[in-house]
């Protein structure tokens, strides 16, 4: 079974300002990366990390390379949705004969994270960003910090919040849910809001 633990960031207007940055370059990635998904039709994430990661290195040191292979799985992921879902308007089955979509993100998609750019340890919380990593105190409940112990971190998710700032988004399972690569992709065949889909005539 799979659970969301949410937590609003507490930010000064400094680690609010390269949070920001780090979204907007994450953006970047994102939509150059798109065009080859359109073209080749290849959005599986390993097939798309051996075809586009060292050309994306080069165009983007500044990011390093977790946070590209992040990118890279963040538009596989919206591909996924976008295209492979059932009730998707986009769905594979209703373009027969027609090009792929193109994906443009926002400056305001979500950044995923993984082990090896935010850490959670001893109530402290560091996540990389372009200028360095930053911290935050967090303070977790005992039921909380049990899930960081015994159940298995699936995604990390930073996300604008509607009434400004960010906060973080952690999806657990506890090891008897399906471990399928679609187990973290939600239900709603609604194309997400941080994404601009264009057609080609």
């Amino acid at each position: 079974m799979n659970s969301v633990l949410r937590i609003p960031l507490n930010t000064s207007p400094e680690q609010l300002g390269r949070l920001q940055a780090l979204q907007v370059a994450f953006a970047r990635v994102c939509n150059a990366l798109a065009p080859t998904v359109q073209q080749t039709r290849v959005w599986n994430r390993v097939a798309l990390h051996h075809l586009m990661y060292r050309s994306l290195r080069d165009q983007f040191p500044e990011m390093g390379s977790q946070m590209v292979c992040n990118a890279i799985y963040s538009v596989s992921r919206t591909c996924r949705l976008v295209l492979q879902h059932p009730d998707s308007p986009f769905h594979l089955a209703r373009l027969t004969g027609k090009p792929l979509p193109l994906l443009r993100f926002t400056d305001h998609c979500p950044v995923y994270f993984d082990r090896h750019t935010l850490s959670v340890k001893a109530g402290q919380l560091s996540m990389y960003t372009l200028d360095g990593r930053i911290r935050f105190a967090l303070a977790l409940s005992p039921d909380n910090e049990k899930k960081f112990n015994t159940e298995k971190l699936r995604e990390i998710v930073l996300s604008s919040r509607a009434q400004g700032g960010f906060e973080l988004s952690f999806l657990f399972s506890d090891g008897q849910a399906d471990d399928a690569p679609d187990a973290a992709i939600p239900s709603s065949a609604e194309v997400p809001e941080y994404v601009m889909v264009e057609e080609t005539p």
